[in-house]
């Protein structure tokens, strides 16, 4: 039986089915485990969780008295609380790019946490639980509806000793993103998003001097870093819950549409619809990111090389749907004006892929920080218009970030490190 209890109630010996609130709100990836020691008892005392449900068909029941809600007494909660929505109360679809800014650093610094464990697991030869991970799935979701950019753009500044964790970050958040551009249904999108976290777990069975190697890799590391499909396909195979949309992800993500992608070299329509859309995530989040053994490119440079290769590499339709759905100029994204200005790309407009909305914030004839100000192209009454995209470091601006997500104003004890 299901039963609904306080933290308070908890002991050693019941079996967590599942803690009530957000994920990130506590350290634990897996959402059904037996509380089975005291740390992890005190973990959960020290966390925002209020509530959890035990099942004490598993476990130990509550003490005689305690109580819990049982799944009846929730269930009419929940008609209650639908019935209210149903009078017209909606969620915000697009949140200010900095509210969701907040929140995204803390998706991220809890998915980069949970990703890393889950693939600990795995390497240690656990079996893995598709409903495990779902949980990561939807916050990341939630998260690209409220706000697209923000998550997006977070997930790609990664420091690279956390690269194979956060890339499957972003890849999620971008699968998400573009199934959603291209009008996939809300189960679709989920298993986009959940193949998109999913795509490199064989990297789990790469040894980790080769990942990390700062120098070209040798024709047989070359080799063994082509087997992580295989090795991946292998171990979500012995999975639960997988669908055979993340494994055909996993095993093919690599293809490209000319047929010169490993590893069985598949062609344009030999290639599902998922894995065109991971080909396309996967190759973005791979070059604008630091690496080992190189720095990423800037958004916008990344976009207007994939163009370059796109004929070769990627499904046309699927690449300019993701085009839009992140923009010419991506969140983040350093531009200079026909006013000799510099600006930071902040948001996208409904209008145009050219004219997305700037936060304007340098001189260039002065060689001076002005006062920000935000700038709409789409406007008729804006004459301004983008003459290029350009490198941060070339100007010496060490803080886009900051100015695209408003996190400056953010206290940093509310910003985990490895998000600063």
């Amino acid at each position: 039986m299901l039963k609904r209890i306080p933290i308070k109630q908890l002991s050693a010996g019941m079996f967590i089915h599942e803690l009530c609130g957000s994920w990130y709100d506590h350290p634990f990836w897996r959402k059904a485990f037996m509380l089975d020691s005291s740390k992890i008892l005190r973990d959960i005392m020290s966390t925002n969780i209020k509530e959890v449900w035990i099942d004490t068909g598993k476990g130990l029941d509550v003490e005689s008295g305690g109580g819990g809600k049982s799944e009846e007494v929730v269930a009419a909660e929940v008609e209650s609380a639908l019935a209210q929505v149903k009078t017209g109360n909606k969620i915000a679809r697009h949140t200010d790019i900095t509210q969701e800014a907040v929140r995204a650093v803390k998706i991220c610094d809890q998915s980069k946490q949970a990703v890393a464990s889950m693939f600990q697991e795995v390497r240690m030869g656990k079996a893995l639980n598709a409903g495990d991970a779902l949980p990561i799935v939807e916050e990341i979701s939630s998260s690209v509806t409220r706000n697209p950019g923000a998550l997006i753009s977070l997930a790609r500044l990664k420091d690279k000793d956390s690269y194979t964790y956060m890339h499957s970050v972003a890849v999620c958040a971008l699968m998400v993103a573009l199934a959603r551009q291209l009008g996939l249904s809300e189960e679709e999108t989920r298993q986009a998003g959940l193949a998109g976290l999913m795509h490199d777990i064989g990297k789990t069975m790469t040894p980790l001097e080769i990942i990390t190697k700062p120098g070209k890799l040798t024709d047989a590391e070359f080799h063994v870093v082509k087997s992580h499909p295989a090795e991946g396909h292998k171990l979500l195979l012995g999975s639960n819950g997988i669908s055979d949309i993340v494994l055909h992800v996993c095993l093919h993500h690599h293809e490209k549409v000319d047929g010169s992608g490993y590893p069985d070299k598949l062609t344009h329509d030999e290639i599902g619809l998922y894995v065109k859309m991971c080909a396309v995530c996967d190759v973005y989040d791979a070059i604008t990111s630091d690496r080992a053994y190189k720095n990423g490119w800037e958004p916008a440079e990344s976009i207007r090389k994939m163009a370059e290769w796109s004929n070769g590499h990627f499904d046309q339709q699927i690449f300019h749907a993701f085009v839009k759905s992140i923009g010419i100029y991506p969140i983040g994204t350093l531009v200079k004006l026909m006013s000799d200005r510099l600006a930071v790309v902040i948001d996208q407009s409904d209008n145009s892929l050219l004219t997305p909305i700037l936060m304007v914030f340098f001189s260039i004839k002065l060689n001076v920080r002005i006062p920000p100000e935000i700038l709409d192209l789409s406007k008729s009454s804006c004459k301004d218009k983008i003459v290029s995209h350009e490198d941060p470091s070339k100007w010496n601006i060490q803080d886009t970030r900051e100015l695209w997500s408003g996190l400056a104003a953010v206290p940093q004890a509310d910003i985990p490190a490895s998000s600063r």
